[in-house]
């Protein structure tokens, strides 16, 4: 019997109770647990095979809601949640102890957000606690956009999926934090760094790897596919001709000289959005493939390029 499907009550239900549930989210699906009882966010860690110095997201259903669970919200943060939440942004702020230090690594800071997903909020506002919930797959591995992604990998481990179709943003949320006078990026993500400018001003980036993340998402290696993964120019990607044991993953259709069923183009018109939608989909796709290598084409440093090329080089970090 299917563990899939769009009771919110029925996922209320097992959530109070202690239980895992994959949910819906605009970004990629979130393995949710209680993001106040310790267990059930134990249990996250466990499913996913997480290492506990990498800290989670809580989604909350809305800002007001936010002041419970940390200490302040500087200004510059409330501008930016007022302008993009519901969305794919996630703020880093000073925690309340309701936390569990086991949420945020035993950091000061808890990361938050507001889906922005109908089921999802609907959910929350179900709830009298948020949810802790990374992606929901094996740590490490390409995150989910879809119902059936999360249950191929990790449905034996969860009581129930809400099923809220594909992902419409599909690269995780932007971290921003505040801890210094100027806000810091510290996780390139589904909200592109020229809106957030237009919001409060100049920031500045620190997307630096680390053994101990300060942030979700800040590992040097993560998304990755089995099969390994070298990142090209668009030159370097049509060099080498239709190699039947590679599969080639380009930004765009402007390449005649490769063709076939190990091709597959992450927006046929390079649009960023759609090539965001389409990247985790699109590597699971050759992943699962014949081919023995996979070469992705590095898309223009520029709107969502830069969140997706942060995906690219982690997932083909060795």
């Amino acid at each position: 019997m299917s563990i899939i499907g769009s009771n919110v009550e029925k996922a209320g239900l097992l959530l109070n109770d202690g239980q895992l549930v994959a949910i819906p989210t605009e970004t990629v699906y979130g393995l949710a647990a209680n993001a106040l009882d310790i267990q059930a966010v134990a249990g996250i860690f466990a499913a996913k095979n997480r290492p506990t110095f990498d800290p989670l997201i809580v989604h909350v259903k809305s800002l007001d809601a936010v002041a419970e669970y940390v200490t302040e919200i500087p200004e510059k943060a409330r501008e930016l949640a007022e302008a993009f939440w519901p969305g794919p942004l996630t703020l880093l702020l000073p925690k309340k102890s309701i936390i569990p230090e086991l949420v945020t690594s035993g950091l000061p800071t808890v990361a938050v957000r507001v889906p922005r997903h109908p089921l999802t909020l609907a959910l929350l506002q179900s709830l009298e606690f948020p949810l802790a919930a990374p992606s929901a797959n094996p740590f490490g591995y390409i995150s989910p956009t879809t119902a059936q992604h999360v249950e191929q990998q990790l449905g034996s481990k969860i009581a129930y999926i809400l099923d809220g179709g594909e992902c419409r943003v599909g690269i995780e949320s932007t971290i921003v934090s505040f801890e210094s006078s100027t806000p810091k990026v510290l996780r390139l993500g589904g909200l592109r760094l020229e809106d957030i400018e237009s919001k409060i001003g100049k920031v500045e980036k620190s997307l630096h790897s680390s053994s101990n993340p300060l942030a979700p998402g800040m590992l040097k290696s993560h998304y990755a596919p089995q099969k390994p993964l070298f990142l090209c120019t668009k030159a370097e990607m049509t060099e080498p001709g239709n190699d039947k044991n590679v599969g080639y993953l380009f930004f765009d259709k402007g390449h005649e000289r490769i063709e076939g069923e190990n091709c597959l183009y992450l927006s046929e018109t390079g649009d960023f959005l759609e090539a965001a939608q389409h990247l985790f989909d699109y590597l699971r796709k050759l992943d699962a493939s014949h081919v023995q290598e996979i070469r992705a084409e590095i898309l223009p440093e520029k709107d969502l390029g830069r969140a997706i090329n942060d995906r690219l080089r982690r997932a083909a970090a060795v």
